[in-house]
Formats: C-alpha cells, sequence, structure tokens
C-alpha cells in the first residue's frame, strides 16, 4: 500500500516515544527523569525499556528500582536487544526471537510491571514475534513509516505510515503505531508541513547531547501546537490490513 493512500486513514495525533537502553547509566537515568518529569509541550513520552542482562553483568535489582521510578511518572514498554545489550537486531529470522520476547515479558510482569507498548530492536519483526505481541497484549511500535537507512532491503521489518489493526495468520490482531519521525526528522520539521499523524521517537543516548537534548526539546514544544496530544493507549486506527501488507520485504 503506497504511503500517500495513508492520508486516507489518517488519525490526527501527535505520538512520543523513547528507547531506553542503558537504564543503569547513572547520567543517562537522571537526564531522561527530568524529562518526563517535565515533557517539552506537555506531550507525555512513552518509555520502552531494554530488561536487563545479567550475562552482561547488568543488576536486575537496580534496573527494576530504576523502572519502577520511571514507571510512576510515564507510560512504560518493552524493548527487547534480540542478541545482547550492544546488538540489537538478530542476523536472521528463528524462532528464538519470539521465546526472547515472551520470556522477557513474563520476567517483567512477575517483578511488577506491565509495559503496554514494544519495539523491537533494530525494526526486526516476523510474523512469530508479532504473534507473541498479540497474545501478550501490547501495542506495538516497531513500524516506520519510512526505510531505516542503515537495513538492507531484505531485512525483516514493518513499514506503514499511519496507525492500523494487523491481521495473524493465527487470527489474532496486533494494534500498530508506526513511528514516523527520528529525533533528527522531527528538528528539520519544525517549519514544514507534518501529516495528521506524528510519532516521534528517540533513544535515551540521544539526551547525552545537549545539542540533540536541545532539539528534542524545541521539536516537542512546537509539535504539541501543531497536533493535539495523545497516549499510545488512546490511539484507535481507522484501518485494519493484513500482516503481509505491512511486512517487508
Amino acid at each position: 500500500m503506497p504511503h500517500t493512500e495513508g492520508k486516507r486513514y489518517a488519525v490526527l495525533a501527535a505520538l512520543v516515544s523513547c528507547h531506553v537502553e542503558r537504564l543503569l547509566d547513572d547520567r543517562s537515568f537522571a537526564v531522561l527523569r527530568r524529562l518526563v518529569e517535565r515533557p517539552p509541550g506537555g506531550l507525555a513520552i512513552a518509555l520502552l525499556l531494554r530488561p536487563p542482562d545479567p550475562e552482561a553483568g547488568e543488576s536486575e535489582e537496580r534496573w527494576l528500582e530504576r523502572a519502577r521510578a520511571l514507571a510512576a511518572l510515564s507510560p512504560i514498554g518493552h524493548h527487547t536487544h534480540f542478541v545482547s545489550p550492544l546488538h540489537a537486531r538478530p542476523h536472521a529470522p528463528g524462532p528464538e526471537h519470539a521465546q526472547r520476547v515472551r520470556a522477557e515479558a513474563a520476567w517483567l510482569r512477575a517483578h511488577g510491571l506491565r509495559p503496554r507498548f514494544f519495539w523491537g530492536g533494530g525494526w526486526y519483526m516476523d510474523e512469530a514475534v508479532a504473534t507473541a505481541l498479540a497474545e501478550l497484549g501490547y501495542i506495538d511500535c516497531t513500524a516506520t513509516a519510512f526505510p531505516p537507512p542503515y537495513l538492507s532491503g531484505e531485512a525483516p521489518r514493518l513499514e506503514l505510515a499511519f496507525p492500523a489493526w494487523l491481521r495473524l495468520p493465527s487470527g489474532a490482531r496486533l494494534l500498530e503505531l508506526p513511528a514516523t519521525h527520528s529525533l533528527g526528522m522531527a528538528a528539520r520539521a519544525l517549519v514544514a508541513p507534518v501529516s495528521p499523524y506524528v510519532h516521534v521517537y528517540f533513544h535515551d543516548t540521544d539526551l547525552l547531547s545537549p545539542w540533540r537534548r536541545a532539539a528534542l526539546r524545541l521539536a516537542l514544544a512546537v509539535l504539541a501546537r501543531r497536533r493535539p496530544a495523545a497516549s499510545l493507549e488512546a490511539i484507535e486506527p481507522l484501518v485494519e490490513l493484513d500482516f503481509s501488507q505491512a511486512s517487508r520485504p
């Protein structure tokens, strides 16, 4: 489905999500916490948290303490790195990726966290992972409205320009809220026309740069004046598609 057709299915809203990959980094956590305590333009920022990896020396206890602190301030989601803390995207499809998502979700819930959103590391998505997300009741944010420049044309991913329900072969449905703008794209779009539906994403590591932190604050403040703020859970898509219609390649 060409992106231009998305205008017929437009939802007027501004969404913001942060991919939180370094929750145990003291400086990154402090800056992120300050941001969500006073979000620019009043836009709620959904925090998609990568669970800790004890095999990489990451403390589960400290991670949980910080995750709970953030969950008290802002909506949280689940972000999976399929290989390691420093390697988000798997080398090839396989059943182990959906298994990892289920195992991480079970761990999060066993410790009192109830994430509602998901983002697959490196924009990775396949049918098995999507089925697991639907079973978990997650809202997925892994699709993009643009091809990520570092991925080959053969890389499994999702592409959509607007929110949609995705019908899976299992009969389940997955609510998809695609990202439309990176931080850089959002900054460049400050004075340009934007689509009715805008979903800006950034990484917690972006906040370590004073320049990028300032650009984010400005971009979100301007966006809040141009589009009504909405929570990710409040979006109701106007269209339903087969998973294969959004799946790439």
